[in-house]
């Protein structure tokens, strides 16, 4: 059984993360979307190993696991930047990923299937944050625990979230 994640990461904004080592401060607005497509194709990459489905210890996800989370993270905060961009502020729904994981049967998806899923994400995310005009970067939204973003702050939010997951299935 999985324990499910109840940190507040949102610390990443403002320090590097001493695990990945990511430096959100250092990541480049113009290169998000492909840093983003990177990181998909280095997932799915993960996925074409005969241990693509095997979990490393009971508690902790497999690649394939993790490349369905990644996937269904891009879903999510591509509805949220659209938000931000096109509302005042919005509110974030609640997304309980471990909720989401139990219900997809994330341990039982076909990685051959996740794969092409998760780039089609990456890419429709990617393409999201490529179309963010110049002086929208600091619209604002906010999740249902108050924490603020901007989309400069989400994205960089983003893509630590994924770049951390890559490391947890490669380091």
């Amino acid at each position: 059984m999985l324990t499910p994640d109840t940190k507040d990461w949102t610390w990443v904004l403002t320090r590097p993360c001493p695990e990945c080592g990511f430096v959100a401060s250092q990541a480049e607005r113009a290169g998000f979307g492909e840093a983003l497509r990177a990181n998909a194709a280095a997932f799915a990459a993960t996925l074409r190993e005969p241990s693509a489905t095997s979990r490393p210890a009971p508690d902790v996800w497999s690649p394939a696991e993790y490349a369905c989370h990644v996937r269904d993270v891009h879903t999510i905060f591509d509805e949220r930047v659209r938000s931000m961009r096109d509302q005042d502020e919005p509110t974030f729904a609640n997304w309980d990923q471990d909720e989401t994981a139990v219900e997809q049967r994330y341990d039982l998806q076909d990685p051959a299937a996740v794969a092409p899923a998760l780039l089609a994400a990456a890419e429709q995310v990617a393409a999201t944050y490529d179309a963010v005009p110049d002086g929208a970067w600091e619209r604002r939204g906010f999740r249902s625990n108050g924490s603020e973003f901007t989309i400069d702050t989400i994205a960089r939010y983003h893509l630590h979230d994924v770049v951390h997951h890559l490391w947890d299935v490669t380091a």
